[in-house]
């Protein structure tokens, strides 16, 4: 009995996995990609005081509009977006993660990296399977609704944000998560 719940288990989350990933299986057009790109940039600048200063000062920033994230147990997360360096594209990533624990749901995100260090960036663009928290540390931002990205001061070489249709997300995680260079 034991093992026929833990085998039912396993087959609900190998289909929740699958139908995460068949939500995202297309492929979307470079056109698509920047359009989405462009409205992540606008919500983002327009809820976060000091961002497109701070977005300015930066040497690569990597957007990844709409990222599906959902599991039942066993977890994933998959989209695609453009890395922009002095606001344009120079090329289109993907990311991928899948993690295991306690969770069910399912939710959409948007994730920007912003890459503060030449060194950083120029790590990132040769890497076949960057991975958050193993190539280079990434420290995820969290802003409180007082607070603007102007007073904070990062030490990281890439910060990251992770935000919803509604501000940032306090408690988002991107740590092990692989970006792959698309081909489009």
């Amino acid at each position: 009995m034991k093992q026929t719940r833990i085998k039912i288990i396993l087959v609900m989350c190998v289909f929740a996995i699958l139908g995460i990933f068949s939500i995202s299986s297309y492929a979307a057009t470079a056109n698509e990609i920047d359009a989405s790109v462009n409205a992540s940039l606008d919500r983002f600048v327009n809820e976060v005081k000091g961002a497109q200063e701070f977005l300015d000062a930066s040497k690569g920033v990597l957007i990844l509009p709409k990222v599906i994230q959902g599991g039942v147990v066993v977890g994933a997360e998959y989209g695609e977006g453009a890395l922009r360096i002095k606001g344009k594209t120079v090329g289109y990533y993907n990311i991928v993660s899948a993690s295991f624990g306690y969770q069910i749901g399912a939710q959409q995100k948007d994730i920007i990296l912003v890459f503060m260090s030449d060194t950083a960036l120029k790590k990132f663009r040769n890497s076949k399977n960057w991975r958050a928290g193993v190539d280079a540390k990434v420290t995820v931002a969290n802003i409180g609704a007082d607070e603007s990205l102007s007073t904070l001061k990062f030490k990281q070489p890439v910060v990251g944000f992770v935000f919803g249709q509604k501000g940032l997300m306090a408690g988002a995680t991107i740590e092990g998560s692989k970006f792959t260079k698309l081909k489009k």
